[in-house]
């Protein structure tokens, strides 16, 4: 593997000095320096392209055609976020510079997704009854019944587990132990799983106070009873690029009124639609959280993810959503498993 240091340039190297350095880095770009190791530039593979089809002499010294203001980032952002703002401002390379401007690193984005690893830890709900769902849950908790021959929370172990994320707990409480039994420490299924009982029903929330573990990315919480194709590496990214304190993942949802509705003003009628369709957007049950908002989650009491965000903005924190445009169904009835098991081979092999 080339080392950065490799295609550092002087900046008075002839573009053509630059060109060799570039291609023999492998690394589509030069690091343009000067003697104390200051970063004065860049300069891609592209800009040498763009300078020979502008008919430059090749002879002509790098910092005529470098990019004398290139985005650099500090030692001390996590991969994570290089990532988003790679991503961001489309960016194959990025230099990591120190609080002097010294180059200490260069950051090569398909280096950083090559092991697609995330250590985001991933909470997924699973303690609900499923009371909408019986007979049917009666003898099975509801992220335990099978869609697509599998239980839906194998679905979605297995989806994080493809983006890269290994590290999960799943709070638990009805029929906890088919569960614990079921995905035992989640070495089967070549993750790692914690569970978090709830003796008590305590919401789609009140268990992010019974997480220990320290958590310096952020938390994906997830509704154990969602599928969705959703990249959840996305989520993250977006979330990151926001500077967010809490994302809620939300769903556009239409229906349309089987009548006619009217305007009235008084007992004057201003106004008929004839079936008018309404559109909103709704809590898809997907959430990226800051470390932060745990210790913000009152110890064992019952709290609902709405409850948080609600919170959240009364403090004025940061709060954004995240449009999902992806296969999503929240499986609350009987016509909802019916309808994933219809998609399931379509939407997941």
């Amino acid at each position: 593997m080339t080392d950065w240091k490799s295609v550092l340039i002087n900046p008075s190297s002839s573009i053509l000095d630059a060109m060799r350095i570039i291609d023999q880095g492998g690394l589509q770009i030069g690091l343009v320096a000067d003697g104390e190791g200051h970063l004065i530039g860049t300069l891609t593979d592209g800009d040498i392209r763009r300078a020979i089809l502008g008919d430059l002499s090749l002879e002509l010294p790098v910092e005529t055609i470098m990019s004398r203001h290139p985005v650099t980032v500090g030692p001390n952002l996590s991969k994570n976020q290089i990532i988003a703002l790679m991503r961001r401002e489309d960016l194959r390379q990025i230099p990591v510079v120190d609080d002097r401007g010294h180059l200490v690193d260069l950051k090569i984005l398909i280096r950083l997704l090559e092991t697609g690893h995330r250590d985001n830890l991933v909470l997924l709900m699973a303690g609900g009854t499923g009371n909408r769902l019986r007979p049917l849950t009666e003898e099975c908790p509801k992220p335990l019944l099978k869609v697509g021959g599998k239980p839906i929370l194998e679905t979605l172990i297995q989806n994080f587990k493809k983006q890269g994320f290994t590290n999960f707990y799943i709070s638990t409480h009805y029929k906890a132990e088919m569960i614990e039994s079921y995905f035992g420490s989640g070495e089967d299924h070549g993750v790692t799983i914690h569970y978090i009982r709830e003796k008590e029903q305590l919401g789609t929330a009140g268990a992010l106070s019974l997480l220990t573990a320290p958590a310096d990315e952020p938390i994906i919480v997830m509704n154990g009873d969602v599928l969705t194709n959703v990249d959840f590496n996305r989520v993250l990214d977006f979330h990151l690029e926001a500077g967010a304190t809490a994302t809620m993942c939300v769903r556009k949802y239409e229906f349309q009124v089987p009548f006619g509705v009217v305007h009235i003003e008084g007992d004057s009628l201003k106004d008929i639609k004839e079936k008018p369709v309404q559109s909103f957007f709704v809590n898809a049950g997907i959430y990226a959280l800051a470390p932060e908002v745990l210790s913000m989650v009152p110890k064992n009491q019952f709290l609902d993810m709405p409850d948080v965000f609600s919170l959240l903005m009364e403090q004025e924190k940061k709060v954004v959503t995240f449009p999902l445009h992806e296969y999503w169904m929240d499986i609350g009835q009987k016509s909802d498993f019916d309808q994933a098991n219809g998609d399931f081979s379509d939407i997941f092999s």
